[in-house]
């Protein structure tokens, strides 16, 4: 764990950017996503062993609680996925404003599911001595669950948060500084050690998986946005650019005038709308973007990129310009404009090639996620779109992927997945073209 000198392979469930940008930060390793929407069963399971065989430990944080998920059996919830990878789970339990209560509450979930391998409880947000002797008393008294550890409530542990969430940790800039106050909190109240002893399974991957064997020698360049503003990316998909031949190149949108000399070009997510006056004074890059996606440079941008190549931003009463490349304007509105899991259908109207295996013929489905307070104002009379929305919203509540060109924008986020190879497929436009 963090100080302790082990390696550690940190894992998020769900299809979260923030928590996982934490938790890189921290471990000192990439976080990789495990999303029941995106990934089959045996997807999450390679996944968890390949990445899990290079690391002393491994440790996944849940997404909301330990037996929620989309459908009332908790098919997709972090229950699934510990019986799924037959690993133990540790609570976290907020308890402010509870005394005796927190008995039956973990009553409640030792209870609900035989099959999880609930293995202990750390006490978070604790009142004081007191309050924490009368939680334990109640654990002791009416339970056999073991208390590993108590962290007080302190408004120093908290991590600032604003419209989509906390502030990713490539934006705050005392990211390092919060880590260190967490990990002397949590050294000073939990016992590591003890969680090391009971949450190991005797299950080791039979061999250590090399995730680089095999990749090609790359033949084609993309730059990619990596700053302040854009730094939503999924790791798996960056190594899967490497695995398709493709060097991504990264650029900074606040700082470099010009884009590297480059083959395409990729803008993911992240938050614009932060950096407003710095993205639009930043008028050499501007220029140059829009200049080559005009000359027919083959281009993907994933919602805050969508919003970034768009003629302008408004955000609190201030409008900026943008590079202009899609032909509409963005509003970041008070409330969420797209949340949640998405179900993308192509029609056989985009630009890119079909699956690698498959037959070409449309129709194919594509599970995704979006969550954008933004909405674009499109001012186009025939815009043309790669994908039909089934389920979210995307950019009009019925299509997704405006195509420009050789542009491919739009807000919904896409995994690359055996099901979805969308990195294979981009790669080989921008080789193509």
């Amino acid at each position: 764990m963090a100080g302790s000198g082990l390696a550690v392979q940190p894992f998020k469930k769900g299809p979260d950017y923030i928590d996982p940008l934490w938790l890189g930060r921290a471990a000192g390793k990439a976080c990789i996503n495990l999303d029941f929407f995106t990934l089959s069963h045996e997807e999450i399971r390679a996944s968890f062993t390949a990445r899990s065989a290079a690391a002393e430990v491994s440790l996944i944080e849940g997404n909301k609680g330990l037996f929620d998920g989309l459908d009332v059996d908790g098919t997709d919830s972090n229950a699934a996925l510990a019986k799924l990878l037959s690993i133990p789970v540790i609570l976290v339990i907020d308890t402010q404003g509870i005394t005796r209560g927190i008995a039956a509450l973990i009553h409640g979930y030792l209870n609900f599911d035989a099959d999880v391998d609930i293995r202990g409880v750390i006490l978070n947000k604790v009142g004081g001595t007191r309050h924490e002797g009368k939680l334990r008393a109640a654990l002791d008294r009416y339970t056999d669950i073991e208390v590993l550890g108590a962290i007080g409530r302190s408004r120093e542990l908290e991590i600032p948060e604003r419209h989509l969430g906390l502030v990713p940790a490539n934006e705050s800039k005392g990211a390092d500084e919060a880590i260190a106050r967490l990990v002397k909190a949590v050294s000073a109240g939990v016992d590591i050690d003890r969680i090391l002893d009971v949450s190991e399974t005797g299950k080791k991957p039979a061999r250590s998986t090399n995730i680089e064997a095999g990749v090609p020698q790359a033949d084609v360049r993309i730059a990619i946005a990596r700053d302040a503003a854009f730094n939503f990316y999924y790791q798996d998909d960056l190594e899967a650019f490497a695995e398709a031949g493709a060097e991504l190149v990264p650029f900074d949108t606040l700082e470099d005038v010009r884009l590297p000399s480059v083959d395409g070009l990729f803008i993911g997510g992240g938050f614009p709308e932060t950096h407003l006056p710095a993205l639009s004074e930043n008028l050499g890059l501007r220029n140059d973007i829009r200049q080559q996606l005009a000359a027919g440079m083959p281009a993907y941008a994933e919602c805050g990129g969508l919003m970034y190549l768009s003629r302008s931003i408004r955000w609190k009463d201030e409008a900026f310009d943008m590079v202009g490349t899609v032909p509409g304007e963005i509003s970041v509105e008070d409330r969420p404009q797209g949340r949640g899991y998405v179900v993308l259908q192509e029609p056989g109207t985009g630009i890119w090639p079909p699956v690698p295996d498959a037959s070409g013929e449309s129709g194919k489905r594509i599970a995704a996620h979006e969550f954008h307070y933004a909405r674009l104002d499109l001012q186009c009379d025939t815009p043309r779109y790669a994908y039909e929305v089934v389920r979210g919203e995307g950019i009009d509540g019925r299509h997704d992927g405006l195509i420009i060109g050789d542009l491919v924008a739009g807000f919904v986020h896409q995994r690359n997945t055996l099901s979805n190879p969308w990195v294979s497929r981009f790669v080989k436009f921008v080789r193509d073209r």
